[in-house]
């Protein structure tokens, strides 16, 4: 047996450990020798094993030396039993360990990837005598990838497929001759099976694709830890290039990293350590070879890890967010060395480069920007920020040279208070932001490269920092740096479909910087504890003065970034269709200019928050919003709305379109008398016409009316209404949503009218379970009304609550159910706002509780954030009077929280 190579960057075992595996190798060689059958020997000395090594793990040991250390112990164990077997030509049959195994690396559950190689076509004997030795590792329930292949055999596959010759490229010999090997070695590292350069391309875009799957960010909520954008993948990626290269076949790193720096080293090192220790830990937790670091294991691993929650952040935000950073830094350091092999491998068949000269500092070199000597940072620090700026001046600069990366990261800790403060800095940063560009790109640049952070320290304390929920699916940088991108695309014209409001009022504000930085500091103070809006406005204020803003433009930005959430809330929780909500609304917005600019920083706010929970439905209550507040701005405040003028104007508005349909006033103010008044607050009077102009055609009032229709906005299908007309019940709004829901759609917005007559008006705005409109699919409304009609005829025979699988993120986000209660004294009605964990059945719940308390629903206003469910109900008594019984309120909360919750213990 050849001595298996020492693991990549690998750390000695305590003295303790080596101890305890060298006697279980001792026992295990000697038991292996006695006994008929090696099975149940080997079981119990990997599984005995595994526990030292995880215990040790946990005690703190070098995760470095422990996957080493496994690697090794499964050499011994592979070796002795490869050695029970007849090789009757010893010289013709090697085992190697190929991909990471082969670089000397075994986590816990991690494939064991193995190449059984043959210098000439294995015999009848020798087929037999393998076969038996994988069938013995099946038996061992070992994770085994294998391959038998003669050298021929390997290097045609590997002139096949990349990812064979990758394999190739790390190898080691656990048993049989190493000439075997040292023969592949002279084929695999050699032009005949990958030449450099297509190694080289053929990896990057292997790379670019790998990317591309996890949304080319290094942020993902759930990231895997081996493939993700600057995790463990993008290491080994570099490692394979750089055998290919320099053709190593040894496992010697301090060569085969030659070309780092000594702190791009320690970066690599520290880097894949913190990882290694990431996904050790990940799969003791899980059981299995996963690397998807998913929500069902995040707080168990940080808990193992040693992150313990603090008063600001839970310790698995703080474990994250230390990922996030790592994984940004190793993103850095690939950019560097990838750009190192394109120039060595790539550039290097150019007879000329193409040079375009900037300035006496900067060239752009092949579409790359250059310092023209790294020590331009040194003599002139600006220059830090000036070369960004070029950058957004010059969009055909594809990137910065590994050389001048370097340099930055060699002069950016120049970046301080002096630096901060002085006038050269300050007129360059607002340079950039003024600079009509693709700003989102250039931030990203400035703070990969740790440029943005140390410039805006209270910006660098967000890199990295996530909030453990399924809402805010970005961190906080990386949802920033998504608002000003949502900002600079509002004026695309290609943005109009979307946002079309958006891209028309983005065009009208008088400085796009100010939008700009609102966008910066709207969220920097989240994580410091106390209200994130007030702490972003003391900094903002703090940035506006740095740099030479007028009182003027500084008030506008803290106005901005203090209420940036005003607009969103309102929209979301409160009932915009009520005059007095948007009065209120108004009064806090100093000037048509502040709504304008708050409008556009809203939409990029909550586009860039989460984009698949953000719908056209939630868009277009915001619309609404900004322009019934531009109304009363307009006329003025002071003006406050007068209800029944509110009330009359919608009534003759709808009128005259029936009228006009020939319907008769008579019988339009018959239906009419009977509806409460609180039904003609709402602004859409065409609304009111075609509700009212349906049942009036409704033939027997004994069968429930129900119509469904898509709702449209600029030519956009946005949601579907539900429309429903039957006889009044406390059951309705239980009954209906029950239904709805066995039906698979998601409840929006809910508004009951009710009725002093016999029946009951209600309207429902819903999504597909894909947060679609039903647009186009009439067999499937069809089939909704039917179900409907069918159940709605006896709501009493009161449909059962679904029983759906809740999603398995969501079963891993628990927190006690709130009910809060307070009275609307203008509309006469109680508001009550549920937060709860989102879950299947929901509102048909809620609603069957209500029923039971003899209360009844006015409207709702459905809000899912997440995993997070904050639900508005406008509420009465049977009466139509508001709840005046504290006692009552109490009772109802207590049985709201207490189902809620045991539906939530349940799982």
């Amino acid at each position: 047996m050849n001595g298996a190579a020492t693991p990549a960057f690998s750390e000695p075992l305590s003295p303790e450990t080596q101890l305890a595996i060298e006697t279980l190798q001792s026992t295990l060689q000697k038991d292996i020798a006695s006994a008929t059958s090696p099975v149940g020997i080997v079981k119990s000395a990997l599984q005995t094993a595994s526990s030292l090594f995880n215990e040790r793990f946990s005690e703190g040991d070098d995760v470095r030396a422990l996957v080493g250390a496994r690697a090794q112990f499964m050499d011994f164990v592979l070796t002795q039993l490869w050695l029970g077997f007849d090789w009757d030509r010893v010289d013709n049959v090697a085992l190697l360990a190929v991909g990471g195994y082969g670089r000397g690396e075994l986590h816990p559950h991690s494939d064991i990837d193995l190449l059984i190689v043959s210098k000439l076509a294995l015999n009848e004997h020798e087929q037999d005598q393998i076969s038996r030795f994988i069938t013995l590792l099946w038996d061992l329930n070992l994770d085994i990838g294998q391959s038998v292949r003669t050298l021929t055999e390997c290097v045609s596959e590997a002139q096949k497929d990349l990812t064979i010759a990758t394999n190739l490229l790390e190898t080691r010999t656990i048993s049989g001759p190493e000439a075997l090997r040292d023969a592949l070695n002279e084929h695999v590292f050699t032009d005949e099976v990958y030449s450099d350069k297509a190694y080289f391309v053929g990896k990057r875009e292997e790379q670019k694709i790998r990317h591309e799957k996890f949304g080319d960010t290094e942020y993902n909520l759930e990231p895997n830890l081996k493939s993700s954008p600057g995790a463990l993948r993008d290491i080994q990626t570099i490692g394979w290039i750089t055998k290919r290269h320099f053709r190593i076949t040894e496992k010697d790193q301090l060569s085969e990293y030659q070309f780092l720096t000594d702190e791009e080293y320690a970066m690599l090192r520290d880097g894949e350590t913190f990882l290694w220790k990431m996904r050790y830990g990940l799969q003791v937790i899980a059981g299995r070879n996963e690397n998807r670091l998913l929500f069902d294991h995040q707080r168990a691993l940080a808990e193992m890890l040693g992150y313990r929650d603090s008063q600001r952040k839970l310790g698995v935000e703080i474990m994250m967010q230390k990922y996030y950073r790592v994984v940004l830094a190793l993103a850095e350091l690939t950019d560097v060395m990838l750009q190192y092999f394109d120039e060595a491998i790539i550039k290097n068949s150019y007879s000329d480069d193409e040079v375009t000269r900037l300035n006496k500092r900067f060239v752009v070199r092949n579409r790359y920007i250059e310092a023209n000597n790294n020590g331009v940072f040194a003599y002139a620090p600006y220059a830090l920020l000036e070369i960004f700026v070029l950058i957004a001046q010059n969009p055909q600069i594809k990137g910065i040279r590994a050389t001048t990366i370097r340099a930055i990261r060699a002069h950016r800790h120049l970046i301080d208070k002096e630096f901060r403060n002085d006038l050269a800095s300050t007129t360059l940063f607002m340079e950039l932001l003024k600079t009509p560009h693709a700003l989102h790109r250039t931030l990203s640049f400035m703070k990969r490269y740790n440029v943005l952070g140390r410039y805006l320290p209270e910006f660098g304390k967000i890199i990295g920092q996530m909030q453990h929920d399924l809402f805010h699916i970005y961190t906080v940088d990386a949802h920033t740096v998504r608002v000003i991108k949502n900002m600079v695309s509002f004026r695309d014209p290609n943005s109009k479909q979307h946002f079309p409001l958006a891209t028309r009022l983005i065009r009208r504000l008088p400085k796009l910087e100010l939008l700009y930085i609102a966008g910066l500091y709207h969220d920097i103070g989240k994580g410091r504890g106390g209200d994130h809006s007030d702490l972003g406005a003391r900094d903002v204020e703090a940035f506006c003065s740095r740099h030479h803003l007028s009182q003027r433009d500084t008030q506008l930005v803290s106005w901005l970034v203090k209420h940036h959430l005003l607009m969103s809330m309102t929209a979301q929780r409160k009932d915009t269709q009520d005059p007095d909500v948007i009065y209120q609304f108004a009064r806090e917005i100093p000037s048509l200019v502040h709504l304008d600019y708050l409008y556009v920083l809203t939409v990029a706010d909550i586009e860039a928050t989460n984009p698949s929970l953000w719908n056209s439905w939630r868009a277009s209550l915001l619309r609404q919003l900004y322009l019934e507040a531009r109304r009363v701005l307009s006329r003025g405040v002071e003006k406050a709305i007068d209800r029944n003028e509110w009330i009359q104007a919608t009534k003759e508005e709808a009128l005259t379109t029936l009228v006009a349909q020939h319907y008769t006033e008579q019988e339009v103010m018959q239906l009419w008398d009977q509806i409460e008044d609180d039904y003609f607050l709402q602004d859409s009077t065409s609304e009111i016409a075609w509700q009212t102009a349906a049942i009036l055609r409704h033939g027997d009032p004994s069968i429930p009316l129900i119509l469904i229709r898509d709702i449209s906005n600029a030519g956009q299908e946005i949601s579907t209404q539900i429309m429903i007309y039957v006889k009044s019940s406390l059951d309705l709004f239980a009954a209906t949503t029950a239904v709805l829901e066995q039906v698979n759609l998601n409840i929006l917005d809910a508004r009951i009218s009710a009725d002093s007559g016999p029946f009951n008006l209600s309207s429902f705005i819903v999504l597909d379970e894909n947060h679609q409109p039903l647009a186009g699919d009439s067999e499937r409304k069809q089939r909704i009304r039917e179900r409907l009609i069918d159940e709605l005829d006896d709501p009493e025979d009161y449909p059962s609550i679904i029983k759906r699988r809740t999603p398995r993120q969501l079963k891993h986000f628990t927190f006690p159910t709130e009910v809060t209660f307070s009275n609307d004294t203008i509309n006469q009605r109680t508001i009550m706002e549920v937060i709860t964990p989102d879950r299947p059945g929901l509102l048909a719940r809620i609603g069957r509780i209500l029923l039971d308390f003899n209360v009844s629903l006015v409207a709702a206003r459905i809000a899912t954030l997440g995993e997070r469910v904050e639900d508005v109900f406008f509420i009465t008594m049977a009466d139509g009077s508001p709840i005046s019984d504290p006692q009552l309120c109490t009772s109802l909360a207590r049985e709201i929280c207490q189902q809620l919750d045991e539906q939530v213990r349940a799982e």
